[in-house]
């Protein structure tokens, strides 16, 4: 059993309201009294995509797509175009196996407890992040409890206490600047004699430039693996989306460390550099898991492509996108999305 009623498309749609502005809706207006052979309509959506922080190599692919496939396809309408644009963008955004979301939503969780390793600098909403997945997982029934692994900042502890006295939500912590592997290990410990499906650890957050940062992290990891086949089931990146595509160089970073499985996007509804989810997607192959739509518990989605682009690009009830399995589609030698050539689709015609 899939909770779909957790994607929720409003929340989506509020939290891109920036980015839509500021080049979702204005790459809508670019069509206006503009003909699909400029050449200077063609560069403007290349910086309209540029400056939302999708990444220059990716932005030039994309446009570059698109405008192959209008050429092909004889394509006219600026609408149908805005089209092919969703679609690219839901093409890049897709993980190759979406199954993946099925970790964060099933009500049969795939161990028990099932532990999260949030990992994040500071300052990137980490800890409002860890409350809103414990308020997730408690509508959908779980048990949670959290580990306040990051134990070099009281404050951190002080605040995981307050959420936790909120949610009614069990938390071990330790002493400022305790061992993080000795957390992680009654953590766990608790979380099984405890009977909790959900064990959210928090981990340091400082700069992760840092090499004893990335140190503690494996060493937390190596911790949960000892315990229990599997463990850490998944590792979530919390980015501050504000913090446009330098959050990539942070994802990299900490990816190369410790590995991580997916990204929660923090921060969404308040920036218009929007794009870099497809940046993340693409480049680091990261899929975006959760999205922060505001600042309660609440105010989270489980991010879903379709939602996405559609809501990127404004709503239209009469042209949301609808897609079909691309036979004709696959990712190059980058990772971005390509077009065949039509000698090459399997009957397509020219």
């Amino acid at each position: 059993m899939v909770f779909n009623f957790l994607r929720r498309k409003d929340k989506t749609t509020h939290a891109l309201a920036k980015t839509r502005k500021g080049w979702g809706g204005g790459l809508a207006a670019l069509f206006q009294g503009a003909t699909l052979s400029d050449d200077r309509l063609w560069e403007d959506l290349e910086d309209a995509l540029i400056s939302a922080d999708v990444g220059v190599d990716t932005s030039l692919a994309v446009v570059n797509t698109v405008r192959q496939r209008v050429r092909e396809e004889g394509i006219d309408d600026p609408d149908d175009v805005i089209e092919l644009f969703k679609e690219e963008l839901a093409f890049l955004l897709d993980p190759e196996d979406k199954s993946f979301w099925d970790w964060y939503d099933q009500e049969n969780l795939a161990a028990k407890p099932f532990v999260l390793m949030i990992v994040g600098v500071n300052g990137a909403g980490k800890t409002t992040s860890i409350a809103k997945m414990a308020a997730h997982y408690q509508r959908m029934g779980k048990s949670v409890l959290i580990g306040a692994g990051d134990t070099f900042r009281a404050a951190a502890i002080d605040q995981l206490k307050v959420w936790g006295d909120r949610l009614q939500a069990d938390i071990v912590a330790h002493q400022p600047g305790s061992d993080p592997g000795a957390v992680a290990f009654d953590a766990y410990e608790a979380a099984t004699a405890r009977g909790a499906d959900v064990l959210l650890f928090d981990t340091a957050g400082r700069l992760h430039t840092k090499a004893p940062l990335m140190d503690e992290l494996r060493k937390v990891r190596r911790v949960f693996e000892s315990r229990a086949p599997g463990a850490p089931q998944q590792t979530l990146l919390v980015l501050d989306a504000t913090t446009g595509h330098n959050g990539v160089e942070q994802a990299r970073l900490f990816q190369e460390a410790v590995g991580v499985d997916g990204v929660f996007l923090a921060k969404l509804d308040g920036t218009a550099k929007g794009g870099v989810t497809v940046a993340i997607a693409q480049q680091l192959r990261l899929p975006v898991v959760f999205i922060g739509t505001g600042e309660g518990t609440d105010d989270l989605t489980l991010f879903d492509t379709d939602d996405f682009v559609d809501a990127l690009f404004g709503d239209n009830p009469h042209r949301a996108l609808k897609r079909v399995p691309l036979p004709s589609r696959e990712r190059g030698p980058d990772g971005a999305a390509r077009s065949l050539p039509p000698q090459e689709r399997g009957g397509e015609g020219a």
